[in-house]
């Protein structure tokens, strides 16, 4: 049987196996195990086996659970709650200010936790019922909150791209600077699409009325002391990584130790907030941490198979390909695969052979992470299997119904795959920071 047959029927068994519901870390596992002693006998665990220590033995692993944390513990001791309020009032005065505002928020909320799933559940019990109660299309709102959400797994500190680094073996450091612009970029874009439309249709983003614009600017400045905390809490984590002062795993603990002394500050670090912090931190870095286990498995095998060799013979040789081609028709597999998978779950079934495919054709490994990652945020958007779709049904309120949700994220899906061409026609919007820092 050749290498290419089996190669299928893995991924066949894989997705036979994930129709009966059983959890995808057992499954990839099972599988790569499974296949690891029919092909090489009792010597084919030392595969798997070899893969975990791998995964045991990896220092950087400690940044996965400290992002985690800082997040949590920012995000449950009410911080954003302030951060809104300050929005709110410089940016009402503006026609769509608050949404504007709120896609900020969001990109504060994602320099702070490295996860959609915290700027979802800030966006929707915040700034949701506020921008309902003035009037705001809640068509329009309520992709605003799924698009900018979505910006907390490619602005680091991206634990998706933590997880590109460690399952894709590449430096996690030039992959967190690699996102920055291109978060920015994408933030961008949601800026001006809200500001041009609520430009030439003021009714859908009205400004704020005459009397609560009444602030004084005494006020406005105080107000901006929200901020100040996080701004902070990254600047220092990011600035000490930056000038060398720390480690990748040290300025992570830095945010960590820095989100609890400023829950410390003002007087919100409760028992309550200490116990659901860790425990949820503790519930996602396990998760994590048995996919990335699965993926190396799987990844070893697949290896050991030289089913990646078989790949770009096909592509490149039998079908002479240029690597352009191969790699939008890399681009376009996730498209399609984010419509019934997570990002994980893609990352596992394709990183082991999309990214020596991406080396062999000659482009930055680092640069196709944030490739990867900004088709995971549009997978998060599109139904029918879509992480944002969900929470936000979870979350809204009576008046918002499945049909406007779907129908809210048709603009923002459509300028994210502007801002994804964008980054593949200038990978230096990606790859100029990290060359700069590192000298490339």
């Amino acid at each position: 049987m050749s290498h290419e047959v089996i190669a299928l029927l893995m991924f066949a068994s894989m997705m036979l196996l994930l129709l009966t519901g059983q959890r995808f870390f057992g499954v990839i596992g099972f599988v790569a195990a499974s296949f690891a002693l029919m092909l090489w006998g009792t010597g084919g665990e030392e595969m798997p086996f070899n893969a975990s220590f791998v995964l045991f033995n990896w220092y950087p692993m400690l940044t996965l659970p400290l992002f985690i944390y800082m997040g949590y513990m920012l995000s449950e001791s009410g911080i954003a709650d302030d951060l809104y309020k300050m929005f709110h009032v410089w940016f009402g005065p503006v026609p769509g200010g608050l949404a504007i505002g709120t896609i900020l928020l969001m990109v504060v909320i994602a320099a702070m936790n490295g996860l959609s799933v915290a700027g979802m559940a800030i966006g929707a019990s915040i700034a949701l019922p506020e921008l309902l109660r003035r009037g705001y299309d809640k068509v329009m709102v309520t992709g605003v909150i799924q698009a900018g959400s979505s910006l907390g797994i490619l602005i680091p500190p991206s634990v998706v791209l933590v997880l590109y680094g460690l399952i894709a073996r590449q430096p996690m450091g030039q992959l967190w600077l690699a996102g920055v612009f291109p978060g920015l970029l994408l933030a961008s874009l949601f800026i001006a699409y809200v500001a041009i439309r609520c430009y030439l249709q003021p009714n859908l983003g009205p400004v704020l009325p005459a009397d609560e614009r009444k602030v004084s600017w005494r006020e406005r400045i105080r107000l901006l002391g929200a901020g100040i905390i996080p701004f902070l809490i990254f600047f220092s984590m990011t600035g000490l990584f930056l000038m060398g002062k720390t480690s990748l795993v040290e300025s992570s603990a830095v945010g960590a130790a820095g989100a609890t002394l400023a829950a410390i500050f003002r007087r919100k670090l409760t028992w309550k907030v200490l116990e659901d912090t860790v425990r949820k931190t503790l519930g996602i870095s396990c998760m994590f941490l048995w996919i990335i286990l699965a993926a190396l498995c799987f990844g070893a095998v697949f290896d050991g198979l030289g089913a990646v060799h078989g790949l770009r013979y096909l592509f490149l040789e039998k079908w002479g390909l240029d690597p352009w081609t191969v790699l939008i028709m890399m681009q376009i597999s996730y498209l399609l695969m984010g419509t019934f998978l997570d990002d994980t779950a893609m990352l596992v079934i394709v990183a082991p052979l999309y990214v020596p495919i991406v080396i062999a054709l000659g482009f930055d490994p680092v640069w196709y992470g944030v490739l990867y990652t900004i088709t995971c945020q549009i997978a998060y958007m599109t139904p029918p299997f879509g992480y944002n779709l969900f929470l936000m049904r979870a979350m809204a309120p009576p008046e918002i119904t499945l049909s406007d949700i779907y129908k809210s994220i048709v603009p923002f899906v459509l300028v994210m795959i502007i801002g994804l061409a964008i980054v593949m026609i200038f990978p230096q919007i990606a790859l100029w920071l990290p060359n700069q820092y590192y000298g490339r």
